[in-house]
């Protein structure tokens, strides 16, 4: 055994292995139960604004009826439709929660926890959310059916759009910073409050506060949040691309939304609201674990989502394609040039 332990096999290949998949774990467990307890979270809250109780009956104040929903949907036949694809109707849902588990490997919860510490972490998350609209597209096609279809291509067509202000948003971030890390990005935010780039104009810095907005409404088009969930108009396309999914490939893509609605929030607070680190820099908070203060900070940017989606109605389709391509993306374009010229100007370009 103690020849084992001190072999080449074991501490250059094994021990490494299963360090990963422990931190994959760490992750990947807390995460799936988070994402059943935000769908009891988003019903009692919209509960709350609409002045009813939610859900009461599963469990101490309903809180068991994420899982017994979830039983449910296990326990239901999946019905497969007679002329659709069955290999990639079936692979779609797969791939669309698998993607949304992906991008959290370079997420830094703390100074000391990620799983990936990619120097390029911001460009695997760009490919990683550009894949997303895969899953979404097959499905409409495999599906063999018109309502499916048109939900799929309208879905693809609002993250396309998106997905072009959410990367000149980031690029506002990286040029402050100068790295694709996203632990530096976190870095370059210590200091308290006013350094964080959602705020950094109380600082001295270039305001990024609009492009923090921009950000955050184009996460809610992206994640087909209300009020952007066009692919998914019960009143025009049934229920969109996935209306021909039942029992646990429907849960996939169900669970697939909420993991990058929980995914977009954690981008957010890295890029503006100074990931780990505490409101005010002092001893007091300090003591505050930074994977603390960073589930707290994501904890408040879904309670937003789940507000915005109890106050709103949905746009029209003509509104959501003007917002994407006549407001926010010479917006985002705009600002761009105004804090590269502006770090220019002020000789505060970061060093490379």
């Amino acid at each position: 055994m103690t020849e084992f332990l001190q072999s080449d096999f074991w501490l250059n290949i094994l021990l490494p292995l299963l360090e990963v998949v422990g931190k994959i774990l760490m992750v990947s467990v807390p995460l799936m139960i988070s994402m059943a307890m935000l769908t009891y979270a988003e019903r009692k809250v919209i509960a709350s604004m609409q002045l009813r109780k939610g859900p009461n009956v599963v469990g101490p104040f309903g809180l068991l009826q994420p899982f017994a929903d979830g039983l449910k949907l296990f326990m239901k036949e999946t019905i497969i439709p007679t002329k659709a694809n069955r290999v990639m109707f079936l692979l779609a849902p797969m791939i669309t929660f698998a993607l949304a588990l992906l991008g959290w490997a370079v997420i830094p919860f703390s100074e000391e926890f990620v799983i990936a510490n990619l120097n390029v972490g911001v460009l695997y998350l760009f490919a990683i959310s550009s894949l997303g609209v895969y899953g979404i597209i097959i499905s409409g096609w495999a599906s063999n059916s018109k309502y499916a279809f048109l939900g799929a291509i309208r879905s693809s067509a609002q993250m396309v759009s998106y997905e072009v202000s959410i990367g000149l948003v980031i690029v506002c971030v990286l040029v402050c910073v100068g790295s694709l890390n996203l632990g530096d990005i976190v870095h370059a935010q210590a200091g308290g409050l006013s350094h964080w780039f959602a705020f950094n104009i109380f600082s001295g810095g270039f305001p990024l506060l609009p492009m923090f907005v921009v950000f955050f409404i184009s996460g809610l088009a992206e994640t087909n949040r209300l009020p952007f969930d066009l692919p998914e108009a019960e009143g025009e396309l049934v229920a969109g691309y996935n209306v021909e999914y039942s029992s646990m490939a429907f849960a996939l893509f169900f669970l697939g939304e909420y993991m990058n609605m929980i995914l977009v929030s954690a981008m957010t607070v890295v890029l503006f609201l100074g990931g780990w680190y505490a409101p005010i820099d002092c001893d007091l908070l300090n003591v505050i674990p930074g994977g603390i203060w960073f589930i707290l900070k994501i904890c408040a940017c879904l309670f937003v989502f789940l507000w915005v989606r109890g106050t709103f109605p949905r746009y029209r389709y003509d509104q959501l394609m003007r917002l994407g391509w006549k407001i926010f993306l010479p917006l985002s374009l705009l600002w761009v040039v105004l804090t590269s010229g502006w770090l220019v100007f002020t000789h505060s370009l970061p060093n490379l």
